[in-house]
């Protein structure tokens, strides 16, 4: 009797791990996880404060009010065991060997998906200056989770939202994932 409980409980687990993997892939699932959690979190009192961010900003070696969305992209990397950058800095996400997505133009005709990171340019910084997590990518539309932000989309926040923004204002798009 016990062998066959054992036996039952191996074809269960085998059967669980099969289907596990046809379920999609499960590192963008444990990406995904982890910067959707987060959604909600706010700033303690609007300086890039408070236990979570303090969290994010530690993760990349920075102290409190400094801009952290590069940092939660980081964290939420982390979480999910896979390497990044660990920088606060938004350019630093964008390392051409990562980069599938730019103006526009997919590079190797890959699209972007879940647990990409994706940059906004501002031109009067003459970089990317405020990154976030595609949720999905639609044709005109990207449903984003990001970090530092608002309601109305800014880079200089308060909280971790989802959002969603024109396809065509996202300047560029890494993979993390499936560049390991």
């Amino acid at each position: 009797m016990a062998k066959n409980k054992n036996l039952y409980r191996l074809l269960l687990i085998c059967g669980i791990g099969l289907f596990s993997s046809f379920s999609g892939d499960p590192v963008r699932d444990r990406v995904q996880k982890a910067y959707t959690a987060e959604i909600g979190v706010r700033e303690k009192t609007g300086h890039n404060d408070g236990i979570k961010v303090e969290t994010y900003l530690h993760y990349v070696g920075l102290p409190k009010g400094n801009p952290w969305c590069a940092s939660f992209v980081c964290w939420a990397y982390g979480q999910a065991s896979v390497k990044n950058p660990k920088s606060g800095y938004c350019p630093d996400l964008f390392a051409s060997r990562y980069v599938i997505y730019k103006r526009g133009i997919k590079i190797n005709n890959e699209a972007p998906q879940k647990g990409d990171v994706w940059g906004l340019y501002f031109p009067e910084k003459g970089r990317v200056a405020h990154v976030g997590f595609v949720d999905e990518w639609q044709s005109k539309y990207v449903i984003t989770v990001e970090g530092n932000t608002n309601d109305a989309g800014s880079r200089e926040g308060d909280g971790v939202y989802r959002k969603r923004r024109l396809t065509k204002s996202i300047y560029v798009v890494a993979n993390y994932i499936d560049k390991r």
